[in-house]
C-alpha cells in the first residue's frame, strides 16, 4: 500500500535530518572556488544571560579603552579583536528575544522576512554548502531556557539542534562507522531518496488545486523538502571519504560547565582539519554553576537585584566563560595554517556575545557584542550611534562578516549596509 502524505511527513521528521541548505544549482562550481584559496571561517558563540554591565563595559572609549574585570583574560588578545558598543536588533522582550543573537528576528515573526529569519551561521553555511563534510556545526544544550540551544535556524524557520557534549562532536569529526552501519546508512539514505520523490510528486499534484493561500503554503513545506533532498545528496557525497585522524582521545561528557574547554578545543581541531569552516556554540541554562563551587543557579544569581554577593558569584561565573573564550583565542593563534605563514585565527571571524544585554532588568539593547579574528583590523573599542535617527543595527556587523566569508550581499535581517568603521586589516 502507498503511503500517506501524511506518513511521508512523519517519515521524514523522525528521520532526524536537519541539515538545512537551499538548492544551489552552482554548488559544485562554489566548492571547487572556495577550495581554490585559503578558507575563511566563522565561528559564533553566545550565552543567554549576557554579561553584567559594570564588569564588561569600559568607561573610556576607541583605543585607549580600559580593561575590564570581564576583559582582563582578553588583555593580552587586546589586538586581535573589537569591542563594539551599543550595537543591538531594536527588539524587546528579555529572554525571548535572547534567541534572536544571531537572526535580528524573532521565530514568530521570520516568515514575514525575506530571508525567513535564517541566522548569520547558516546564511554562512549556505555558501560553504558541499565543501566540507558538515556545512556548519551546532553546539550546545537540550536543556534550559526555553528547551534548548536556539541560536542557529535555517531558512525554513526551523532550530537547528545542537550537538550536545564534546563525545558526540567528537564521534561526528572523526569516528567512522562500521561497515554494516555504513550499508544501513546507504539503504536509508535511498529509502528517504524515494520517499521523498514521491512526497514531490504528491505535491505538484495536489498544487494544480490549491487557492494562492494553501499555495503560499505548500510552498514553504516544498522548500522544506528541498532541505532535506540537498542534506541527502551532501551525506551521500562524503559517505565514502575517511574522516581525518584525531590528535586527542575521545572525551568524556561532564556537563556544560566542565566541557567547555574540551569543546573548545574540538571546535579549534574541526576547523583546523576542514571539517567545517561554520560552527556555533551557545552556553545556555544548562550551564552548571554548582560545577564552579557555586551553590545559587546562573539564571537566577543573572536577575541579582543589586545584592552585591550575587553579582560578585555572577561575575565570577562570566570570568569564567570569558577565560574559555581567551584560551580558545590562544589556540586558534597558535595554530598555523597550511597555505600561508599566518594564524587559524587570521582567517576565523569569531563572534562572542549575547542577544541579552542587562538580565537584571530583562533588556535586549547594547548587546556585548565582540568580533575577533578574520581578517579585520582591532585592537579597539567602537562606539556606534544608537538614537532613534541614527541607529546603526547589529545586522550591519553581520553583513559585514559575510561579506568577508565571501557572500556576496548587502544585506541581513534588519540591517542598513555595512558596519561603518570596521576595516579590513
Amino acid at each position: 500500500m502507498a503511503a500517506s502524505s501524511n506518513d511521508r511527513r512523519r517519515f521524514l521528521k523522525a528521520s532526524g535530518i536537519a541539515i538545512a541548505l537551499p538548492v544551489l544549482p552552482s554548488v559544485s562550481r562554489a566548492a571547487a572556488t572556495i577550495k581554490a584559496k585559503p578558507p575563511t571561517r566563522m565561528v559564533c558563540i553566545g550565552n543567554e544571560f549576557g554579561f553584567y554591565p559594570d564588569a564588561f563595559w569600559p568607561q573610556t572609549k576607541d583605543e585607549n579603552y580600559e580593561i575590564t574585570q570581564l576583559l582582563k583574560p582578553l588583555e593580552k588578545h587586546r589586538e586581535d579583536f573589537t569591542l563594539f558598543s551599543q550595537l543591538d536588533h531594536g527588539l524587546k522582550g528579555g529572554h525571548f528575544a535572547v534567541h534572536t543573537f544571531l537572526t535580528g528576528v524573532k521565530s514568530s515573526e521570520a516568515k514575514s522576512t525575506r530571508e525567513g529569519g535564517i541566522s548569520l551561521d547558516q546564511r554562512a553555511a549556505e555558501y560553504v554548502g558541499a565543501a566540507t563534510r558538515f556545512p556548519s556545526l551546532t553546539i550546545g544544550s537540550e536543556s534550559g531556557l526555553h528547551g534548548g540551544c536556539r541560536m542557529s535556524w535555517t531558512r525554513t524557520g526551523t532550530r537547528v539542534p545542537p550537538i550536545e557534549g564534546p563525545r558526540e562532536l567528537f564521534r561526528q569529526l572523526f569516528l567512522e562507522e562500521k561497515a554494516n552501519d555504513k550499508q544501513a546508512k546507504n539503504e536509508r539514505l535511498d529509502l528517504q531518496g524515494s520517499i521523498l520523490d514521491a512526497v514531490l510528486a504528491d505535491a505538484k499534484s495536489l498544487d494544480r488545486r490549491l487557492n494562492p493561500a494553501d499555495h503560499q503554503k505548500l510552498q514553504e513545506y516544498l522548500s522544506s523538502i528541498r532541505d532535506v533532498e540537498v542534506s541527502l545528496q551532501l551525506q551521500r557525497q562524503w559517505q565514502d571519504i575517511p574522516k581525518p585522524d584525531s590528535t586527542v582521545p575521545e572525551p568524556k561528557n561532564e556537563g556544560l560547565t566542565r566541557d567547555l574547554p574540551k569543546i573548545y578545543q574540538l571546535i579549534a581541531l574541526a576547523l583546523q582539519t576542514d571539517s567545517t569552516r561554520v560552527a556555533t556554540l551557545e552556553v545556555g541554562g544548562s550551564f552548571a554553576a554548582s560545577d564552579l563551587g557555586i551553590k545559587k543557579g546562573y539564571h537566577a544569581l543573572s536577575h541579582h537585584g543589586q545584592v552585591e554577593e550575587s553579582i560578585r558569584l555572577l561575575v565570577e561565573i562570566e570570568r569564567y566563560q570569558m577565560q574559555n573564550f581567551a584560551d580558545f583565542l590562544a589556540t586558534l593563534k597558535g595554530i598555523r595554517q597550511p597555505e600561508s605563514d599566518r594564524s587559524l585565527l587570521d582567517s576565523t571571524m569569531t563572534l562572542f556575545g549575547s542577544g541579552m544585554g542587562n538580565a537584571n532588568s530583562h533588556t535586549n539593547e547594547s548587546l556585548p557584542v565582540i568580533l575577533a579574528g578574520g581578517g579585520f583590523r582591532h585592537g579597539r573599542q567602537l562606539t556606534l550611534p544608537n538614537d532613534s535617527r541614527n541607529r546603526v543595527p547589529l545586522s550591519n556587523l553581520f553583513v559585514s562578516m559575510l561579506q568577508q566569508f565571501g557572500v556576496e550581499t548587502d544585506s541581513f535581517s534588519g540591517s542598513s549596509g555595512t558596519l561603518t568603521g570596521l576595516e579590513i586589516a
